[in-house]
């Protein structure tokens, strides 16, 4: 194994149960370029937001606009070929030279870092979905070019893009009150506005049962991405599809969860369980299986947010 590739896996294994699980069930070029890709989404992350494997903080004192350039020019020399620092950036650049992912993706994921970090207003909820495609979206249209999807085949790839969508909407919601610690919204204007509350103190406690009702409209539309994604299950070999469909129950179960628990479920974050998650990895063998039939038909997601050209 490539040092690259080892510092990928221990990435992986250290940052992520949830997508580590699901990374086991492909095979292992595509397993070696997941934990890659992964390598350098979670190092870009991190270094954004000052953390380590998404916790606590590191010792990065720099100004947050001179972390993102230097993300910017390492992502840059990685796309062209001419890695440098991290191993992360090796990673990006083994994977684009080996899949052909077009270089507009891991731009669009930086993006979104760049998003974040103008807090830029989320006035209506397209504006919600657009900052959901450039930091959850684009990785799994990237996801998808790496477990074999042509990144000529648009259609496949929205669906893959409609998958990392639900996941951030999920995110979003299980992370109300946390983002809002940090200074964070990510509910547009509009949907506080339909419940009475004003963005200047939308996560004050005595608001928290309106706040609720938006954490239920979130997994609902979450539901909605998800629900869409599994039309693109078909094209994908047996293994990848079975990975994509346990990695949507997995997540998709975190909504599910808070939506059933009410308004306390903004008081603690929500997680899935070992047996819920090998559960999860259980039903999607049956729909592996059972995908051409479900899912191979016309679905129409027309009415959901779709990727710009």
């Amino acid at each position: 194994m490539s040092d690259v590739l080892s510092h990928a896996r221990s990435a992986i294994e250290r940052g992520s149960k949830s997508f580590a699980l699901a990374a086991r069930l492909f095979d292992a070029p595509t397993r070696d370029h997941a934990m890659l890709l992964y390598s350098w989404c979670r190092h870009t992350d991190d270094v954004i937001d000052g953390q380590i494997l998404g916790q606590g903080r590191n010792d990065d004192t720099r100004p947050p606009l001179e972390r993102l350039a230097e993300v910017e020019r390492l992502t840059a020399l990685a796309l062209e070929g001419t890695p440098e620092g991290d191993p992360a950036y090796h990673a990006l650049a083994q994977v684009v030279r080996e899949t052909g992912m077009p270089h507009r993706y891991p731009l669009d994921l930086i993006h979104g870092f760049r998003i974040d970090m103008e807090e830029r207003p989320f006035r209506t909820f397209d504006d919600t979905l657009a900052y959901c495609y450039h930091v959850a979206g684009c990785v799994g249209v990237m996801m998808a070019i790496v477990m074999g999807v042509s990144p000529s085949d648009r259609a496949t790839l929205d669906r893959a893009s409609d998958l990392g969508i639900a996941f951030q909407l999920n995110n979003i919601a299980r992370d109300i009150i946390e983002d809002a610690m940090n200074s964070r919204r990510y509910i547009p204007d509009d949907w506080l506005e339909s419940v009475g509350i004003t963005p200047g103190n939308f996560a004050f406690p005595p608001q928290r049962r309106q706040l609720f009702r938006l954490l239920v409209r979130l997994v609902d539309q979450a539901e909605l991405y998800e629900d869409s994604a599994r039309f693109g299950t078909p094209k994908l070999r047996n293994r990848a599809a079975w990975a994509v469909l346990a990695a949507a129950r997995i997540y998709g179960n975190i909504g599910r969860k808070l939506a059933a628990a009410g308004p306390e479920a903004l008081d603690s974050r929500m997680h899935t369980t070992l047996p819920e998650k090998l559960q999860a990895v259980t039903l999607a063998a049956t729909q592996t299986l059972t995908r051409h039939r479900r899912w191979s038909g016309p679905h129409d997601r027309s009415a959901l947010w779709t990727m710009p050209e």
